[in-house]
């Protein structure tokens, strides 16, 4: 069955700040982006025109990203509850969620909780790997003090937060624990998982680690039926919704062809 719902934009209230949430409504299918660490939803335009009017997109910023408001809580955790909380007030039941990078880990988390209210995951260049230890975690603090004097600037343009260089980097060495513990969170998902994978770094990695991470995901691939690689492409991390947005757009459309009617 397929509900309508109508087409809103504005602020949420959740705990102790605003989500700026964007749903265009209608009949089609739910399809919840969920962006990277310190990024806004702007970065999803080239995707949902590629996907078009078809689909019912819901995109919104995270906590002191684009126009949400800041919080004394930017946790994995607290992104947990933003997504709870955005898919309640919107009436979303069993969304198709679409996630880069932080974005994918934190799909993986929330669909491995709710089994039953998830249609399924698409992963942008997100992988069960990253930087641990306290090595790793003073290699975060380090580049992020470095790169503290481009953050206002940067979070005018959808690419960082409205955070300290500390705070920045604690969502980081957060999300990087996090994800070097997904493994067995990967390999229980009973929900499909399509995952678009790019071939370059980003920003802070070097030596090929990113593609060296990647290589991460071929036994899990192999170990559970549910996740597949739908594509991988030339762009590196950083560039890859803009670069290779159709890529995206067909890993989303697959579900249109095998999980059956939308419902939301």
């Amino acid at each position: 069955m397929t509900s309508k719902q109508s087409a809103w934009t504005g602020m949420l209230s959740v705990e102790d700040t605003a989500l700026y949430v964007s749903d265009t409504g209608g009949p089609g299918r739910p399809v919840v982006y969920l962006n990277g660490a310190y990024a806004d939803q702007s970065h999803w335009k080239r995707v949902l025109a590629d996907l078009g009017s078809g689909y019912r997109h819901i995109t919104y910023d995270q906590r002191a990203r684009g126009k949400s408001k800041r919080s004394a809580d930017y946790s994995f955790e607290a992104c947990i509850r933003d997504l709870d909380a955005v898919l309640t007030a919107r009436g979303v039941d069993r969304p198709l969620l679409v996630g880069w990078s932080y974005g994918g880990i934190l799909g993986w988390h929330w669909a491995d909780r709710n089994p039953d209210r998830v249609l399924g995951v698409v992963t942008v260049d997100a992988f069960p790997v990253g930087l641990t230890g306290e090595a790793g975690r003073e290699r975060i603090r380090k580049l992020f003090r470095r790169m503290r004097w481009l953050f206002p600037i940067a979070s005018r343009l959808g690419l960082a937060a409205r955070m300290t260089a500390d705070q920045h980097a604690e969502v980081n060495i957060e999300c990087n624990e996090i994800a070097a513990a997904s493994v067995p969170v990967l390999d229980r998902l009973t929900c499909p998982v399509r995952f678009v994978l790019a071939t370059g770094d980003s920003l802070g990695s070097k030596d090929g680690e990113m593609e060296q991470g990647r290589t991460v995901l071929d036994p899990l691939l192999a170990s559970n039926p549910n996740l597949k690689v739908s594509a991988k492409v030339a762009s590196n991390h950083s560039k890859i919704l803009r670069n290779d947005s159709p890529a995206v757009a067909d890993a989303v459309r697959e579900f249109a062809v095998t999980r059956g009617p939308a419902v939301g």
